[in-house]
């Protein structure tokens, strides 16, 4: 079986035909720190790649990409590993591609307990290893949920699910993704039409606080900037406001040179960019794809090309990164 005869993909990479127009030409290796269904990297390998490190924490995708990854034979490079020690798996790289969030590979599969749409266990682990959804929610406080789904879900009504899953728990522990579901939709009423779920907020939350997803992307983004070597491009596709932000943030950070000050505030020290922003802006859908893919409507494609400056290693203060009050997670 040929790469182009391949089985076809479990879901439509979003925004592959502006990331490989912003970080082309391909050349070189680059590194795939959101393996998933393969997508990107058999994109970047087709475009010209000479070698792609696929990276992801869950052990499954590697075992469905068995189908097609011998098509590529050396130039592909599966590790198991998060993609906040992708540094540790390649270095002097000509590219970096991150997929954030969660798959739709992994939404469909009812037993990883990501999604409300079909009954399975609370799980949520992209590793499938460590503490699960469950765990969190039978196990966290009142005001400890509550936090999470504030400030991970953007949940305005978090203090009332939260108040409602620990008197629920009490009687019997959540074990399933539709049991804690249909108690938020009992807590905050039915949508109306054409709204989303009342439950989603707050499965967005769980699943990022279980992951620790911010942190791990923080961690992602730094590594990056040590692994890439100059003229090395950084491409991150996110498709929520928090995800965005931050990525937003560390490349407006590590692409300024400082010294800029005025009458409220001091000039700060010039520094060398480690990244230059290439394009300036975050890029979205056209109206092909969202034809195509409407899973692509909320995704943000941004690209920054590494300079030859050191990896700074500045502080994350000013990143946007939520922050828990109870401090359950970081």
């Amino acid at each position: 079986m040929s790469a182009a005869t391949a089985p076809k993909k479990p879901h439509i990479p979003v925004l592959l035909r502006p990331l490989l127009k912003a970080v082309a030409p391909i050349t070189g290796e680059w590194l795939d720190g959101t393996f998933g269904a393969g997508g990107y990297t058999r994109a970047l390998l087709e475009a010209g790649a000479e070698v792609v490190y696929g990276v992801d924490r869950d052990p499954a995708v590697f075992d469905m990409a068995a189908v097609w990854a011998d098509d590529y034979g050396a130039r592909l490079k599966l590790v198991q590993n998060t993609f906040s020690n992708l540094d540790e798996v390649a270095t002097e790289l000509d590219g970096v591609v991150l997929d954030l969030g969660v798959s739709s590979m992994q939404l469909d599969q009812p037993d990883r307990g990501f999604s409300f749409m079909k009954d399975g266990p609370l799980d949520m682990r992209m590793s499938q290893a460590g503490p699960s959804a469950a765990d969190l929610v039978n196990s966290a406080s009142e005001a400890e949920l509550a936090d999470i789904l504030f400030q991970y879900g953007e949940e305005r009504a978090s203090r009332r699910i939260a108040k409602a899953i620990v008197a629920a728990r009490t009687t019997e522990p959540f074990t399933t993704t539709l049991a804690l579901a249909d108690l938020i939709e009992k807590t905050l009423g039915k949508g109306k039409p054409g709204q989303s779920h009342p439950a989603t907020r707050s499965f967005q939350a769980l699943r990022i606080a279980v992951n620790d997803e911010f942190g791990q992307l923080i961690e992602g983004l730094e590594a990056a900037e040590r692994a890439l070597k100059p003229g090395g491009k950084l491409a991150v596709v996110s498709f929520h406001s928090l995800e965005d932000r931050i990525v937003k943030k560390f490349l407006q950070a590590r692409s300024s040179t400082g010294g800029q000050g005025n009458r409220y505030a001091p000039t700060t020290e010039i520094i060398e960019p480690a990244f230059k922003l290439t394009p300036r802006k975050g890029i979205g859908p056209d109206s092909e794809e969202l034809a195509e893919n409407p899973r692509s409507r909320s995704a943000i494609l941004r690209v920054a090309t590494r300079t030859e400056a050191p990896a700074s290693g500045a502080g994350r203060s000013g990143l946007g990164l939520p922050k828990l009050v109870t401090g359950v997670r970081k």
